[in-house]
């Protein structure tokens, strides 16, 4: 049987650096399907749909909500011509009901363990309208190395500098933050996979470059230490979310390849000002991610907290506006308050203001989310301080021996050099020299 398994595009942050990551839903849903469906993967962010294709089956992938629109439409299409549309990733679970009138089947919850029965119906032309598994996820220690033989790989490098490749060592998160849907999707339940099946994948994955997806890793102290010490002969390097703030687990997180975090930062507090010096301290780098309209936001807060980062010497930050996605409580909140003033899905790509903010007008949020990035990044643009970083895992790979220049070509292309060229800042270092 033949699939055609689709990530929809979507559109990067306003101010962010354009440059693109291989996808991790599609490649972990691939693992989980039967051995003899014959899949072709595409990524409309970097190439087009052939919509004259008729394989068996269509499966369409959606991550974030700033697609499920997109998804529909190619649903749709293929609906149209007799291909049977699937649906499924997590998008899909947030947005599940509205999806249905654009699906054969829709898919809700983890993958491995159930495809066999879910492809066996569709042979008996049986499909279900819905597989609801989002209350019962199959055994952690069912999940296999995800299928990165789909992706092609040339599609995911930046100026001829390697990109990450995405993997995961747990699922679930105990903690229940108010932007994050994580609870709704995983269970408040922390899920680690068996640590020596973790290893296997990272140390099967070509690439020494690694994003660790985990939404966050400072949740089981003894859990991270094993797992750091079993990372440690890999030599890989690697980013995430949070590492637990703790000098033991920073040590090994650095040993083993901790290349730089995602950390939210979400007040001028000491604490974070010593939380981001102990990343630093450990040779670890850090990306801020602020969220701004929280209700306890006001506009001096906001510019305060803008002036801190420039103070604490983040490597990076991102800013986004608080967006209600469905299933948080920042949902139920401003939807029961009546403070959503858009549903349309195209407009939740977190850099859009779509509610009404309780200290100021949602313009003035979209005002001082432009003031936010353009003061951070004032002195520095975005691209050198994303040179500085890969200039920084360069240098830990030349010193492990791990290194792998690509040909010459690309590297008479690389990061750093093309980013002194486009900004005439001749004086910023060629990270790969």
């Amino acid at each position: 049987m033949k699939l055609t398994l689709i990530y929809p595009r979507w559109p990067k942050l306003m101010r962010q650096t354009e440059f693109h990551l291989p996808p991790h839903g599609p490649v972990v849903f691939a693992a989980a399907l039967p051995p003899e469906i014959a899949v072709t993967f595409v990524d409309e962010n970097l190439e087009e749909i052939d919509f004259d294709d008729r394989p068996d089956v269509v499966a369409i992938s959606m991550m974030l909500t700033i697609q499920v629109r997109r998804g529909w439409e190619i649903a749709d299409i293929f609906r149209r011509r007799g291909v049977p549309v699937i649906f499924g990733g997590i998008a899909t679970m947030l947005h599940a009901e509205e999806t249905q009138a654009h699906a054969d089947a829709v898919f809700l919850g983890e993958a491995e363990g159930r495809m066999e029965m879910l492809f066996d119906d569709l042979r008996r032309g049986q499909l279900k309208p819905v597989y609801d598994f989002i209350q019962d996820p199959p055994p952690i220690e069912t999940v296999g190395t995800a299928r990165r033989d789909i992706l092609r790989r040339e599609f995911y490098n930046y100026k001829g500098v390697q990109m990450v490749d995405l993997v995961h060592a747990s699922r679930g998160c105990r903690y229940n933050c108010y932007p994050c849907c994580v609870a709704y999707l995983g269970g408040r339940k922390f899920r680690p996979r068996p640590i020596e099946r973790t290893i296997a994948e990272l140390a099967a994955i070509d690439n020494n470059r690694l994003f660790i997806v985990d939404n966050s890793l400072a949740q089981d102290t003894q859990w991270e230490l094993d797992l750091f010490r079993e990372m440690i002969p890999l030599k890989k390097k690697w980013c995430c979310h949070p590492i637990e703030d703790n000098p033991k687990v920073l040590d090994l997180a650095a040993q083993a390849g901790a290349w730089y975090v995602y950390q939210a930062i979400f007040d001028t507090s000491d604490y974070i000002r010593e939380r981001v010096k102990r990343y630093h301290d450990h040779g670890i780098g850090v990306e801020g991610t602020i969220l701004l309209g929280l209700d306890e936001h006001s506009e001096d807060d906001i510019k305060r907290l803008i002036d801190f980062l420039l103070k604490i010497e983040l490597d990076l930050a991102e800013f986004t506006v608080l967006t209600p996605f469905p299933h948080t409580q920042a949902w139920e909140a401003l939807h029961r308050e009546g403070r959503i003033f858009s549903y349309d899905w195209n407009d939740y790509t977190a850099d859009q203001v779509v509610f009404h903010p309780k200290q100021m007008s949602a313009q003035r949020l979209q005002e001082l989310l432009a003031y936010a990035w353009d003061t951070f990044y004032q002195d520095e643009p975005q691209p050198m301080k994303m040179s500085k970083l890969f200039a920084q895992v360069i240098r830990k790979e030349m010193a492990d021996n791990t290194y792998r220049p690509r040909r010459r070509e690309l590297r008479d292309q690389a990061f750093g050099k093309q980013i002194a060229r486009e900004h005439k800042h001749n004086h910023l270092e060629n990270p790969l020299t």
